[in-house]
């Protein structure tokens, strides 16, 4: 069985022992967070002005130095090289409570630390350690993550930003162009990514990671102009012959794809607890707002259709919150593979924190929409995170095609033994065993409280639902599952969903075990609300495997790029 919950649950398997009970932080580290959050609410309350962060586009110098003394750039460096310490947890809780207050400050805290020097504490030696990790955490050097290129975006193996090893053999000259880079203009270290060798025969191109000082031949250009975390310094950064030391090679040489999948995969859950603490601002704003403001006598907030908004924000966040730390706790209990989790916090929180934004505009009306209030610049804001840290679009078919990998692994072993009846006997007997299971039972969450036995008993109807279309898809579409990216999207689509609702269910299980029933009434509803929406969409998308309109769709599409233009005027 895969040590991932949701790669697992691909191939028709409930890994309840990974996901039960509902992680929870140890009771000393509870407690120096909450320290730590209330210096960051006294801090926020007093210091950051967010309207005029975001009317001069810039972050102002008192602020970071405020930010640097409590300690917030270093909150992930262990205790040995001068930092925190904190968990995965814990350093998500802070982020959260950061971007409450204000995005662009969460965001230079994650491209400093979630994605900035990650790499430098999964793969980096000793030394390398040493010389940087202490500089770092006080945030005396600020890191920046140097990926994405003009014409490299999601596709990471199309960089064309090159490291040759010199003739001395200790040294590589670094030339090329890093685009969008988040403390671009601001950073010292940088870690970046090259080209250490090319593509041979139809291969990935060699691709290596290093830590790079801002020294002569580095250049950062002007700011771009954006449309939300303004106060962000996002730009182009120029590499040229840049000597950098063969001994700051992060990882192995060859072996820079891995490292900045697995940085990003730390990355997106910064993300998904940013939008954690955006939703919980704009759903107290959004209350705030509901209850002040009048409309036919009454106020807005005892509409039907408010309070709709209202309960959708706040199951929404609810799924969110609770997927999020799930997560979370799967990395502090050091499960090795949380890749597909992390894309689904990711891909939720984005598209949930976009719409609660949206919402939450719409109830505080025209004013909502004048720069005097702050629901137009927190949708600003918010309009960023589908694009981070991969698109949504492709994380999408990261986790179809991810969470295939199983499954199909699993059948062309069984092709194989076919062939090789003898030496395949004990694998046909587990593919057999496995058969009989799905054909006469199924996998069941036994440890979820019984008051909500309904909306397991749907969870698991669509858990095998969605195995037997992966299984079905695999074997229909062979290798060219690849290409059918529509079926991906069911594919995903229908996994957050189910992740969402097994974090959900596991949650509230949590709540009902510490507080009762009655003290754990709100989380019950909540997991029931967001059920009920889940369950539309899980139905929606397992039918959608059989009945759809996906050949109109490309149909319509082609159509139109041959035109260039929609083609119709009611004019001629």
């Amino acid at each position: 069985m895969d040590r991932s919950f949701m790669k697992s649950l691909f191939q028709g398997v409930l890994a309840e022992q990974l996901v039960y009970p509902y992680p929870s932080m140890e009771p000393d580290e509870r407690e120096n967070v909450k320290m730590m959050l209330d210096s960051v609410r006294r801090f926020a309350e007093s210091h950051v002005d967010s309207a005029r962060i975001d009317a001069e586009a810039r972050i102002p110098d008192a602020v970071l130095k405020e930010m640097k003394e409590l300690g917030l750039f270093g909150m992930v460096v262990p205790p040995d090289y001068g930092g925190i310490g904190l968990s995965t947890t814990a350093f998500a809780r802070v982020m959260e409570e950061v971007a409450y207050h204000d995005a662009s400050l969460a965001v230079v805290l994650g491209a400093h630390q979630a994605i900035g020097f990650r790499a430098l504490l999964q793969f980096g030696s000793e030394a390398q350690r040493k010389r940087y990790l202490p500089r770092l955490a006080t945030g005396e050097w600020i890191a920046a993550f140097a990926l994405t290129e003009p014409s490299a975006g999601s596709d990471a193996s199309a960089i064309t930003t090159r490291a040759e090893l010199a003739s001395d053999g200790e040294t590589y000259l670094l030339n090329g162009v890093k685009c969008w880079v988040t403390n671009g203009s601001i950073a010292d270290v940088f870690t970046v990514f090259a080209r250490t060798a090319p593509s041979t025969g139809g291969n990935r191109p060699r691709i290596t990671a290093f830590i790079v000082d801002r020294s002569a031949g580095v250049r950062s250009g002007q700011p771009e102009a954006k449309l939300g975390v303004r106060g962000t310094s996002t730009t182009e950064v120029v590499f040229d012959d840049v000597p950098v030391r063969a001994s700051n090679v992060l990882g192995e040489v060859g072996r820079g794809f891995k490292v900045a999948m697995e940085v990003l995969n730390a990355g997106r859950l910064s993300l998904a607890s940013g939008c954690i603490g955006n939703c919980k601002r704009l759903i107290r704003l959004t209350s705030e707002r509901a209850q002040e403001r009048r409309a036919f006598g009454r106020r807005i907030g005892e509409f039907e259709l408010i309070k709709d908004k209202i309960a959708w924000m706040m199951s929404e966040t609810w799924a969110l919150e609770s997927m999020t730390y799930l997560t979370t706790g799967l990395v502090d209990a050091r499960v090795s593979d949380y890749s597909l989790e992390s894309a689904i916090c990711k891909t939720f929180g984005s598209e949930t924190l976009w719409r609660v934004a949206y919402e939450a505009l719409q109830v505080a009306g025209g004013a909502g929409y004048m720069s005097s209030l702050p629901f137009e610049r927190m949708l600003r804001d918010a309009r960023v995170n589908p694009i981070f840290e991969g698109t949504n679009e492709i994380l999408r078919l990261f986790i179809a095609l991810s969470g295939m990998q199983g499954p199909a692994r699993a059948m062309d072993e069984v092709t194989k033994a076919i062939r090789e009846p003898i030496k395949g006997l004990g694998l046909l007997s587990d593919f057999a065993v496995r058969k009989a299971k799905n054909a006469f039972g199924r996998q069941r969450l036994s440890r979820v409280h019984p008051v909500l036995s309904p909306e397991v008993e749907m969870f698991e109807d669509y858990a095998a639902e969605l195995a037997r279309n992966v299984e079905r898809s695999i074997r229909i579409h062979g290798k060219g599952i690849a290409e059918r990216e529509l079926v991906q999207r069911r594919m995903a689509e229908m996994a957050t969903d189910l992740y969402a609702l097994t974090a959900c269910l596991f949650r509230t299980t949590h709540e009902i075990e510490r507080f009762g029933e009655d003290g754990a009434s709100l989380a019950i509803e909540l997991t029931r609300t967001f059920s009920s929406g889940a369950e539309q969409r899980l139905r929606c998308n397992n039918r959608g495997f059989d009945q759809n309109q996906d050949w109109r769709r490309m149909s319509i599409a082609d159509q139109t790029y041959a035109e260039g233009k929609y083609p119709f005027d009611v004019a001629t």
